[in-house]
C-alpha cells in the first residue's frame, strides 16, 4: 500500500502532483520558520550569556590568590555604547578573565574586534587616546554578545582602579550565562509565535485540502470497489507524509540560508554570531519527528467520511451554519487582558503568565469567529444584492461560510498581529519616544559624582581650542537646593555670549539653570526665549560653590564631539559617569524602542506574504474543486466574466469584513496590555499604518485576482463531459 500511495502522490496527473510540490514547499517553509524561531530563541539566551563575565559575578571555583581591583563603566562613540572594564593586578596570580589570554597590565588593553577597527578607521584624538598604553590583543569571540559589542579591557594601577566610584576586588569571575528577562524572551516568543508560526500552520493546513473533494471522490471510489477503511486511511496517510517528509528535508536544508539572513540582522540592536543561531537538538528531533507526524495525522482525520461510508462524500449536506457564541472564545481573551488592570503581577514571570495566554487566546477567538463574522457579513450582501453574481457569492458564502474564512485566516491574524504590535509601539514611542533636539546634540556635559572636583583654567583653554568646541563653561551647584529650582548656577556675564540658551532675568548677576542648559523639564527644553531666573549668589561666592557640571558647546559634528569627549575623558578618567550629551543617554532607549519596531517588521515582511500564498492556494483550490457546477453553469449560458465575479466576492467580502474586526480587535488588546502593564491610553497610529493596511488588503485582492484566469483553464466543456 505504500508503494501504491506514493504512486499516487506524484503519478495521477497533474493535480496531484500539483497538490504534492505545494504541500512540500508550504511544510518546507514552516519548517525553516520553525528551525529559525528556535534558533533565535536560544541565541538570545547564548547573546545574554557570552557577555555574563562584565558584571564579574563569583564564580563556583576556588578563588584566585591575588584578586583583581574591577571597575566596569560605559562610555559613548557615535552613538553607540562602548562598555570598559578597567582592572588593577594586585599579584602574578590573578582570576581568570574569559576572552583573554592574560589580564592586561597596566599601560596594556584588550579591545572587541569590532572597537579594534573603530579605533583603527579614526582618528587618534577621536576614540583611541581614550585607552593610554598599547593594544595587547583582541578579545575572544567567546566572550562577546555580539560581532557588534564595543568593549575594552584597561589594565591600570590597582590603586587607580580603586578610586573609580563603585571598583571592587574580584578573586573569581563567572562564565554561567545570567538569566535572560523573561518578559523581553517571552515578548519575542508571543511576537514570533503569533506573528509567524499561525499564518505559516495556516497555510500549511491550506495546502493539505488542496483538492480534498477530488480526492475524497477518489478515495470513496476505491471504497466502493473493495478497499477497506484502513487501507484508505493508509492511502491518505502515505500521500500525505511524503510531501511532509521531504517538505520538511527541504526545510532543514533551507535552514541554512535563513540562518545566514537572521545573523546580518539586528534583532536585539546587536547581530548574533551564527554559531549561536542553532536551534538544538531537541528542538530539531522535534520538528523533524512531529511536522510528518501531524501531517499524517491531519490526512487521517480528513478521511474520516470515507471510512464512515463511501457513500458520504456523494452526500453533499449543508454545514450547519455556525453560531453567535463563537465569539465567547474572542471575548474571553479580551476579558482575561482587561482583568490584569488594576492588577498587574508584581514579577516578569507572572506579567508574562498574565498576558500571553490572553493574546494567544484572542488569537484563537478570532479564527473561531470568523466563520460566524463571515456568515454576518454574507446574509447582509444577500439582502442588498442586486445582481446574480452577488446573490450566487452571498448564497455560496452563507452555506459554507468555515470554508470561505479558511482563506483568508492567515491575512486576518496577521492583521491582527500587526495592529496590536503597532498600537503597542506607536504608544510606547508616543509616551517614552526620543525627541531628537539640536541644542542637546550639541551640547557635551561632564557631571561630577563626588565633591571637590576642580576645573583647570588650563582645561578649559585646551576644551575652548578644540576643532568644533564653541564654548565651555563651569556651573556651579545651587545652593537653594529645592525641588522647583534648577540644580545649577552660572554667571550671566557667561550665559550672555550663549543666546541660544536663553538669557538672564533683568539686573541679575547669576542666573539657575538645568543641568546641561537644555533641559527644562521632560517636555521642555531650553531656548533663545528662554528667562533664566536669578540666584542671590554673588560672583565672588560663586567660585567658593561646589563645581555640578562642565558644558561644553559643540558645532554638531560627530567629530567635533567624540573629539571633546576624549579630552574630557583624559581630563577625569576616573569620573564614573562619562560626558556625554542627552542624545548620548537616550540612545539606548532609542535602541530599545528600534527592536520593537524591528520585531514588528519582521512580522509583517513574513506573515503577509505567507498569508497571501495560503489565500492564493486556497482560492485556487475552491476553484479546482467547483470546476464541474462552473463547467455546468457556462454551458447553460452564464458569461465567464460573472463566475469571476462570483469567486472575487466569496473571497473579498469575508476578507473585508474580518479584517475590520481584525483590526479593531489588536487595537483593543494593545489598549488593555498598555493599560494594564503601563498605565498607558493607546495613541492611534500615524497615517503609515493605515497606508501598510491598506496595501495589505490590496495586495490580498490582487492575489485573488490572479488566480481568476484559472476559471477559463478549467471551466470548459470537456470538464462537464468527463467528470
Amino acid at each position: 500500500m505504500i508503494g501504491f500511495g506514493l504512486r499516487l502522490a506524484v503519478a495521477s496527473g497533474r493535480e496531484a502532483l500539483l497538490r504534492f510540490v505545494v504541500i512540500a514547499v508550504a511544510v518546507a517553509l514552516g519548517v525553516g520558520l520553525l528551525l529559525s524561531t528556535a534558533a533565535g530563541v536560544r541565541a538570545l539566551e547564548a547573546q545574554a550569556g557570552r557577555a555574563g563575565w562584565i558584571a564579574a559575578q563569583p564564580a563556583d571555583a576556588a578563588p584566585a590568590a591575588d584578586p583583581l581591583v574591577w571597575s566596569r563603566r560605559w562610555d559613548f562613540f557615535d552613538g553607540k555604547s562602548l562598555d570598559r572594564v578597567d582592572v588593577g593586578l594586585t599579584g602574578p596570580h590573578p582570576p581568570a578573565v574569559p576572552g583573554l589570554p592574560r589580564v592586561p597590565a597596566p599601560g596594556e588593553y584588550y579591545v572587541s574586534p569590532a572597537l579594534h577597527d573603530l579605533i583603527a578607521s579614526h582618528p587618534a584624538d577621536e576614540l583611541g587616546a581614550r585607552f593610554p598604553g598599547r593594544e595587547a590583543g583582541i578579545i575572544d569571540d567567546s566572550a562577546l554578545a555580539s560581532p557588534d559589542s564595543l568593549i575594552a579591557v584597561v589594565g591600570r594601577p590597582a590603586d587607580e582602579v580603586a578610586a573609580i566610584a563603585g571598583a571592587r576586588t574580584v578573586s573569581s569571575i563567572s562564565t554561567n550565562a545570567p538569566p535572560i528577562p523573561v518578559a523581553a524572551l517571552d515578548l519575542v516568543l508571543s511576537v514570533l509565535a503569533g506573528g509567524l508560526l499561525f499564518p505559516v500552520l495556516i497555510f500549511i493546513s491550506t495546502a493539505t485540502r488542496l483538492s480534498a473533494a477530488r480526492r475524497e471522490q477518489r478515495f470513496a471510489a476505491m471504497r466502493l470497489v473493495g478497499a477497506t477503511p484502513r487501507q484508505v486511511s493508509m492511502l491518505a496517510t502515505v500521500e500525505s507524509s511524503a510531501a511532509a517528509v521531504i517538505g520538511t528535508a527541504a526545510g532543514f536544508a533551507l535552514f541554512p540560508a535563513l540562518r545566514a539572513l537572521m545573523a546580518q540582522f539586528p534583532f536585539t540592536g546587536m547581530r548574533f554570531f551564527p554559531e549561536d543561531l542553532s536551534p538544538g537538538w531537541l528542538a530539531a528531533v522535534l520538528i523533524a519527528l512531529g511536522v510528518p507526524l501531524g501531517a499524517a495525522l491531519a490526512a487521517r482525520l480528513a478521511m474520516r467520511r470515507v471510512r464512515i461510508s463511501p457513500l458520504g462524500v456523494a452526500r453533499q449536506v449543508t454545514p450547519a451554519p455556525p453560531r453567535a457564541w463563537r465569539l465567547i472564545p474572542l471575548a474571553a481573551g479580551l476579558a482575561e487582558l482587561a482583568y490584569f488592570i488594576g492588577r498587574r503581577p508584581p514579577t516578569s514571570h507572572g506579567q508574562v503568565a498574565a498576558f500571553l495566554p490572553g493574546f494567544l487566546v484572542v488569537m484563537a477567538g478570532l479564527v473561531f469567529a470568523g466563520p460566524w463574522i463571515t456568515m454576518v457579513g454574507a446574509r447582509l450582501m444577500a439582502r442588498r444584492a442586486r445582481r446574480l453574481p452577488t446573490l450566487v457569492a452571498a448564497r455560496r458564502l452563507a452555506d459554507n461560510p468555515q470554508a470561505a474564512f479558511r482563506a483568508i485566516s492567515g491575512v486576518v491574524l496577521g492583521l491582527f498581529v500587526v495592529s496590536a504590535a503597532t498600537g503597542v509601539i506607536t504608544t510606547i514611542v508616543d509616551q517614552r519616544g526620543v525627541r531628537e533636539s539640536p541644542l542637546a546634540a550639541a551640547t557635551m556635559v561632564q557631571q561630577f559624582d563626588r565633591d571637590g572636583a576642580q576645573v583647570p583654567g588650563a582645561l578649559l583653554d585646551r576644551l575652548r581650542g578644540t576643532p568644533g568646541a564653541t564654548f565651555a563653561l563651569v556651573l556651579y551647584q545651587n545652593p537653594e537646593n529645592t525641588p522647583m529650582s534648577p540644580p545649577n548656577v552660572a554667571p550671566c556675564a557667561e550665559l550672555a555670549r550663549l543666546p541660544q540658551y536663553g538669557r538672564c532675568a533683568p539686573g541679575a548677576v547669576v542666573a539657575q539653570v538645568p543641568y546641561d542648559l537644555v533641559r527644562l523639564s521632560p517636555n521642555r527644553e531650553a531656548g533663545p526665549d528662554t528667562v533664566w531666573p536669578a540666584s542671590p549668589v554673588t560672583v565672588e561666592e560663586l567660585a567658593a560653590l561646589p563645581i555640578s557640571t562642565l558644558a561644553v558647546g559643540l558645532d554638531g559634528t560627530p567629530g567635533a564631539r567624540e573629539r571633546v569627549r576624549t579630552v574630557l575623558q583624559l581630563a577625569y578618567p576616573d569620573g564614573r559617569v562619562p560626558p556625554a550629551t542627552e542624545n548620548d543617554y537616550v540612545g539606548n532607549q532609542r535602541t530599545q524602542l528600534n527592536q520593537f519596531q524591528r520585531l514588528a517588521n519582521v512580522v509583517m515582511l513574513f506573515s503577509l506574504p505567507i498569508a497571501g500564498c495560503s489565500l492564493a492556494v486556497s482560492v485556487a483550490a475552491g476553484i479546482v474543486d467547483r470546476k464541474r457546477p462552473f463547467s455546468l453553469l457556462r454551458l447553460t449560458g452564464v458569461p465567464l466574466r460573472m463566475l469571476r465575479r462570483v469567486v472575487a466576492l466569496e473571497s473579498a467580502v469575508p476578507l473585508l469584513a474580518v479584517a475590520v474586526l481584525a483590526a479593531v480587535t489588536g487595537f483593543a488588546a494593545a489598549q488593555l496590555f498598555l493599560r494594564a502593564q503601563m498605565g498607558y491610553t493607546l495613541t492611534p497610529p500615524g497615517w503609515s499604518f493605515y497606508a501598510l493596511a491598506a496595501l495589505g488588503l490590496a495586495v490580498s485582492l490582487a492575489i485573488i485576482a490572479s488566480t481568476l484566469p484559472l476559471l477559463e483553464r478549467v471551466t470548459g466543456p470537456e470538464t462537464a463531459r468527463n467528470e
